[in-house]
């Protein structure tokens, strides 16, 4: 790092003030709202919109906006985000004001994930319904099938499986698969369509996408099929799911282009109003991944609530680098490198 003295002070006096230094250390837990800020913090919302357009000024901060709301993170890269994260690592994590904002942050967090988790509860048997209203499974299923592609896979993870209609569509495809849902009224849906369809090569099981119960590098495949946008911290699981793939295998993630149905936060849990090529491109990259391929569909509905789909194929680079390591030893031993 190579601050000169203006912007360095200028940072410090940005970070050092008590309450914009708490809000580093909330957003360096994952993407907030203003709502969710006050709510924990037990600010208003107009001061801790001014302390956030503070830190947004210095770069130590950015805000980026998901129909109706606004939501802020953590600058990813630089000299400044290098500094903050430093500073963040000096708090002691005992101290009683970071630590009851933190338990604070997990109470809003807990909130969420229950009202996904009751929302798929009061809604397992009808899932596939309740998703033909906005994508269109058709195109969508023929696409993911023209990329997955003919070859025999060896394993494949379904993360959120909810009825497992991705064990279903690619059972012929794969020797072996697993399933893994957080709720357990979805896991007896897909468990009783498997057995409907004839599959014997899948399993399900529960599980929480972001602390998943199984071995790491042990699949080929992992498909993540319109799931992120449920999620409070999608990168999590981008992570998590890199660290089941084995080396060269690849990850696919299906899930909504950005849109403005607010509604569908309230009516049917949504946590995220879609994801655009730069936010999941960056999110794969954090997560050890080389994006592949992009494929967007549009929908074909005149609906007003119609929505686009996207496609995002990513590769584990391990084998790649390795071949490529091992391509230049034989070229330094044949004396042409």
């Amino acid at each position: 790092m190579d601050f000169g003295l203006d912007n360095l002070v200028d940072i410090l006096k940005a970070a050092g003030e008590p309450t914009r230094f708490r809000l580093l250390a909330l957003l360096s837990a994952g993407d907030l709202t203003v709502t969710d800020l006050t709510e924990i913090l037990g600010q208003s919302q107009p001061r801790i919109s001014r302390h956030l357009k503070l830190l947004a000024e210095e770069g130590l901060i950015e805000r980026y906006q998901e129909g109706a709301w606004a939501y802020f993170r953590l600058m990813q890269d630089g000299q400044s985000a290098g500094l903050v994260r430093q500073l963040l690592t000096a708090a002691s994590p005992s101290d009683a004001v970071l630590q009851r904002d933190s338990e604070r942050l997990a109470a809003v967090k807990r909130v969420r994930a229950e009202r996904a988790r009751d929302y798929f509860s009061r809604n397992a048997s009808a899932w596939d319904e309740l998703r033909r209203l906005h994508v269109s499974d058709e195109a969508v299923e023929g696409a993911l099938v023209k990329l997955v592609g003919t070859t025999p896979i060896d394993s494949l993870l379904d993360l959120g499986t909810g009825t497992g209609r991705i064990l279903q569509l690619l059972s012929g495809v794969y020797r072996r698969a697993i399933g893994v849902d957080a709720s357990r009224d979805m896991l007896s849906v897909a468990r009783a369509n498997l057995d409907k369809a004839g599959v014997v090569n899948a399993s399900v099981r529960h599980g929480d996408i972001l602390n998943l119960p199984l071995e790491g590098q042990d699949f080929d495949l992992i498909v993540i099929h319109q799931v992120l946008h449920f999620l409070d911290q999608p990168e999590i699981a981008l992570s998590e799911a890199s660290r089941m793939l084995r080396p060269g295998g690849r990850l696919i993630i299906i899930d909504l282009a950005p849109h403005s149905f607010d509604y569908l936060r309230s009516e049917h849990a949504h946590v995220r109003l879609g994801f655009s090529h730069q936010l999941m491109d960056e999110w794969l990259k954090k997560a050890g991944l080389e994006l592949d391929r992009t494929v967007d569909l549009k929908s074909e509905k005149a609906s007003g609530d119609a929505l686009d789909v996207t496609i995002w194929v990513a590769r584990d680079q391990r084998l790649l680098i390795a071949d490529d390591a091992a391509q230049e030893t034989v070229l330094l031993a044949a004396g042409r490198a």
